[in-house]
């Protein structure tokens, strides 16, 4: 049975957890390139498995976070990516209603199509700050069959494109690969971190 205590993930920004929790997994939790690319950039066999979208309401601290209104929908995402068909990060994202127009209305059907290598090929494309958190490896905030015995680090940020907000947020499993990043943090994407974003 999954634990109810990290149901409700506590996202903080990364300056307000101690530096010895950080230590080690800072050079890729907080590389802000693109996870996806990481991935196949591993030499490993990637691939993708959308597990679950619909129309829903996102979460409380998810409306906030993207300045919705209490009332308003979204199409909520949530994907696997695996490696060597092992899964190594849960993937949600938030697509609200509003945002679901011009250039982001083909996010309504991606299907197994990676919403990182879209986004990231966009030059108008602008993602805020992270926030980070620590969950419980029986957290139900991931699938069932993907729990686990050691807890997992996990991160969020909002994405900017046409000037529509969406939010992902990713949970790093047992089998990831962590990397040492080879550029300092938010080098990769200078310019494209905007700290407005989320406020």
């Amino acid at each position: 049975m999954a634990a109810s205590y990290f149901d409700s993930p506590r996202w903080q920004e990364p300056c307000r957890l101690l530096e010895p929790a950080l230590a080690k997994v800072r050079p890729w939790l907080l590389d802000d390139g693109s996870l996806t690319q990481h991935l196949i950039d591993s030499g490993r066999s990637f691939s993708l498995e959308r597990w679950q979208q619909r129309w829903e309401a996102p979460r409380l601290d998810e409306k906030r976070l993207l300045r919705m209104p209490l009332q308003a929908g979204a199409v909520v995402r949530s994907v696997i990516l695996k490696l060597d068909q092992i899964p190594v990060v849960f993937a949600r994202s938030v697509f609200p209603t509003s945002s679901l127009t011009g250039p982001l209305l083909r996010l309504r059907k991606l299907e197994n199509q990676s919403l990182g290598a879209l986004l990231f090929a966009r030059t108008d494309m602008r993602r805020s700050p992270f926030q980070i958190t620590r969950l419980s490896g029986m957290s139900s905030y991931m699938p069932e069959h993907l729990h686990q015995s050691a807890s997992a680090w996990a991160r969020r940020s909002c994405f900017m494109v046409a000037g529509k907000p969406l939010l992902v947020s990713e949970v790093f499993l047992e089998a990831f690969p962590a990397w040492n990043s080879r550029l300092p943090l938010h080098r990769s994407r200078r310019g494209l971190v905007d700290g407005t974003i989320g406020r």
